[in-house]
């Protein structure tokens, strides 16, 4: 019997891996979190497969799960969304898995910030202008940050801010970035990127803070900050220069 962990991606059902979808076909127990997983993913599962949504179950009942199913000798696939690599909460899944000896695998998914990205028409990195890409969000009920990220040590680099799980602390942000980037610092939520309702807000860290209280977001976005999401006058990569010789290009 094995547990099989699937980034199930940011909404869509056709964004799934094809090893994702796979899996979902061949378990015959699916649990999967019905909060924030598109049910459209279901139509994977296999004809009678045991379907458990684990949106209101606690860990120790998610725990049971995996156990009457290795009693029964059934696989079971556990759908995540996005990427299992961040706040997946499949960490302490794994211990307890680890526990009981029950084997387990991972497949990845798309992350939430790739989806966002897209939806948005943006590369995040652009020459000369932002090289990195930080991932980050801030304090909630469910898990504390660690003293030493916060957004000021991240925003001192001036790299590119993808900042999940905190449209609640826009304020927050805005006033902690403000004296970082600016006040005319692009920012851009994206709001269930890739679902149906799928919404786009742009502005800067002046205003952003307004749009939103005309469009209200209670939840599922991410919240991206940094110079490359308006930059235009910015110099090329050398990587397709003609005078760039590389190993693959071949010229004299």
């Amino acid at each position: 019997m094995v547990v099989h962990f699937i980034g199930a991606g940011p909404g869509a059902a056709d964004l799934i891996t094809v090893r994702g979808r796979d899996l979902i076909g061949k378990c015959p127990v699916c649990l999967y979190a019905g909060s924030i997983v598109s049910p459209d993913l279901l139509q994977y599962c296999p004809p009678g497969a045991r379907i458990v949504d684990t949106a209101p179950m606690s860990l120790d009942e998610i725990e049971a799960e995996y156990l009457r199913a290795a009693n029964t000798g059934q696989d079971v696939v556990r759908l995540h969304s996005g990427d299992l690599s961040v706040w997946s909460a499949v960490a302490e899944q794994i211990r307890r898995l680890e526990k009981h000896g029950i084997a387990y695998t991972m497949t990845p998914g798309v992350p939430a910030f790739a989806a966002a990205a897209s939806a948005l028409g943006r590369e995040l990195t652009i020459p000369a202008v932002a090289q990195s890409l930080v991932l980050t969000r801030v304090s909630g009920r469910a898990s504390p940050m660690p003293n030493e990220e916060t957004l000021e040590k991240f925003g001192a680099t001036g790299a590119t801010l993808a900042i999940h799980l905190a449209i609640h602390a826009l304020a927050q942000v805005v006033s902690k970035l403000t004296p970082l980037y600016g006040d005319d610092c692009p920012v851009a939520i994206v709001v269930k990127a890739t679902w149906p309702d799928e919404r786009i807000l742009r502005g800067t860290l002046a205003d952003i803070e307004e749009k939103v209280a005309a469009e209200p977001i209670e939840r599922t976005a991410i919240i991206f900050v940094g110079r490359s999401l308006g930059s235009e006058d910015f110099r090329e990569s050398s990587l397709y220069d003609p005078a760039y010789q590389r190993r693959f290009r071949g010229r004299e």
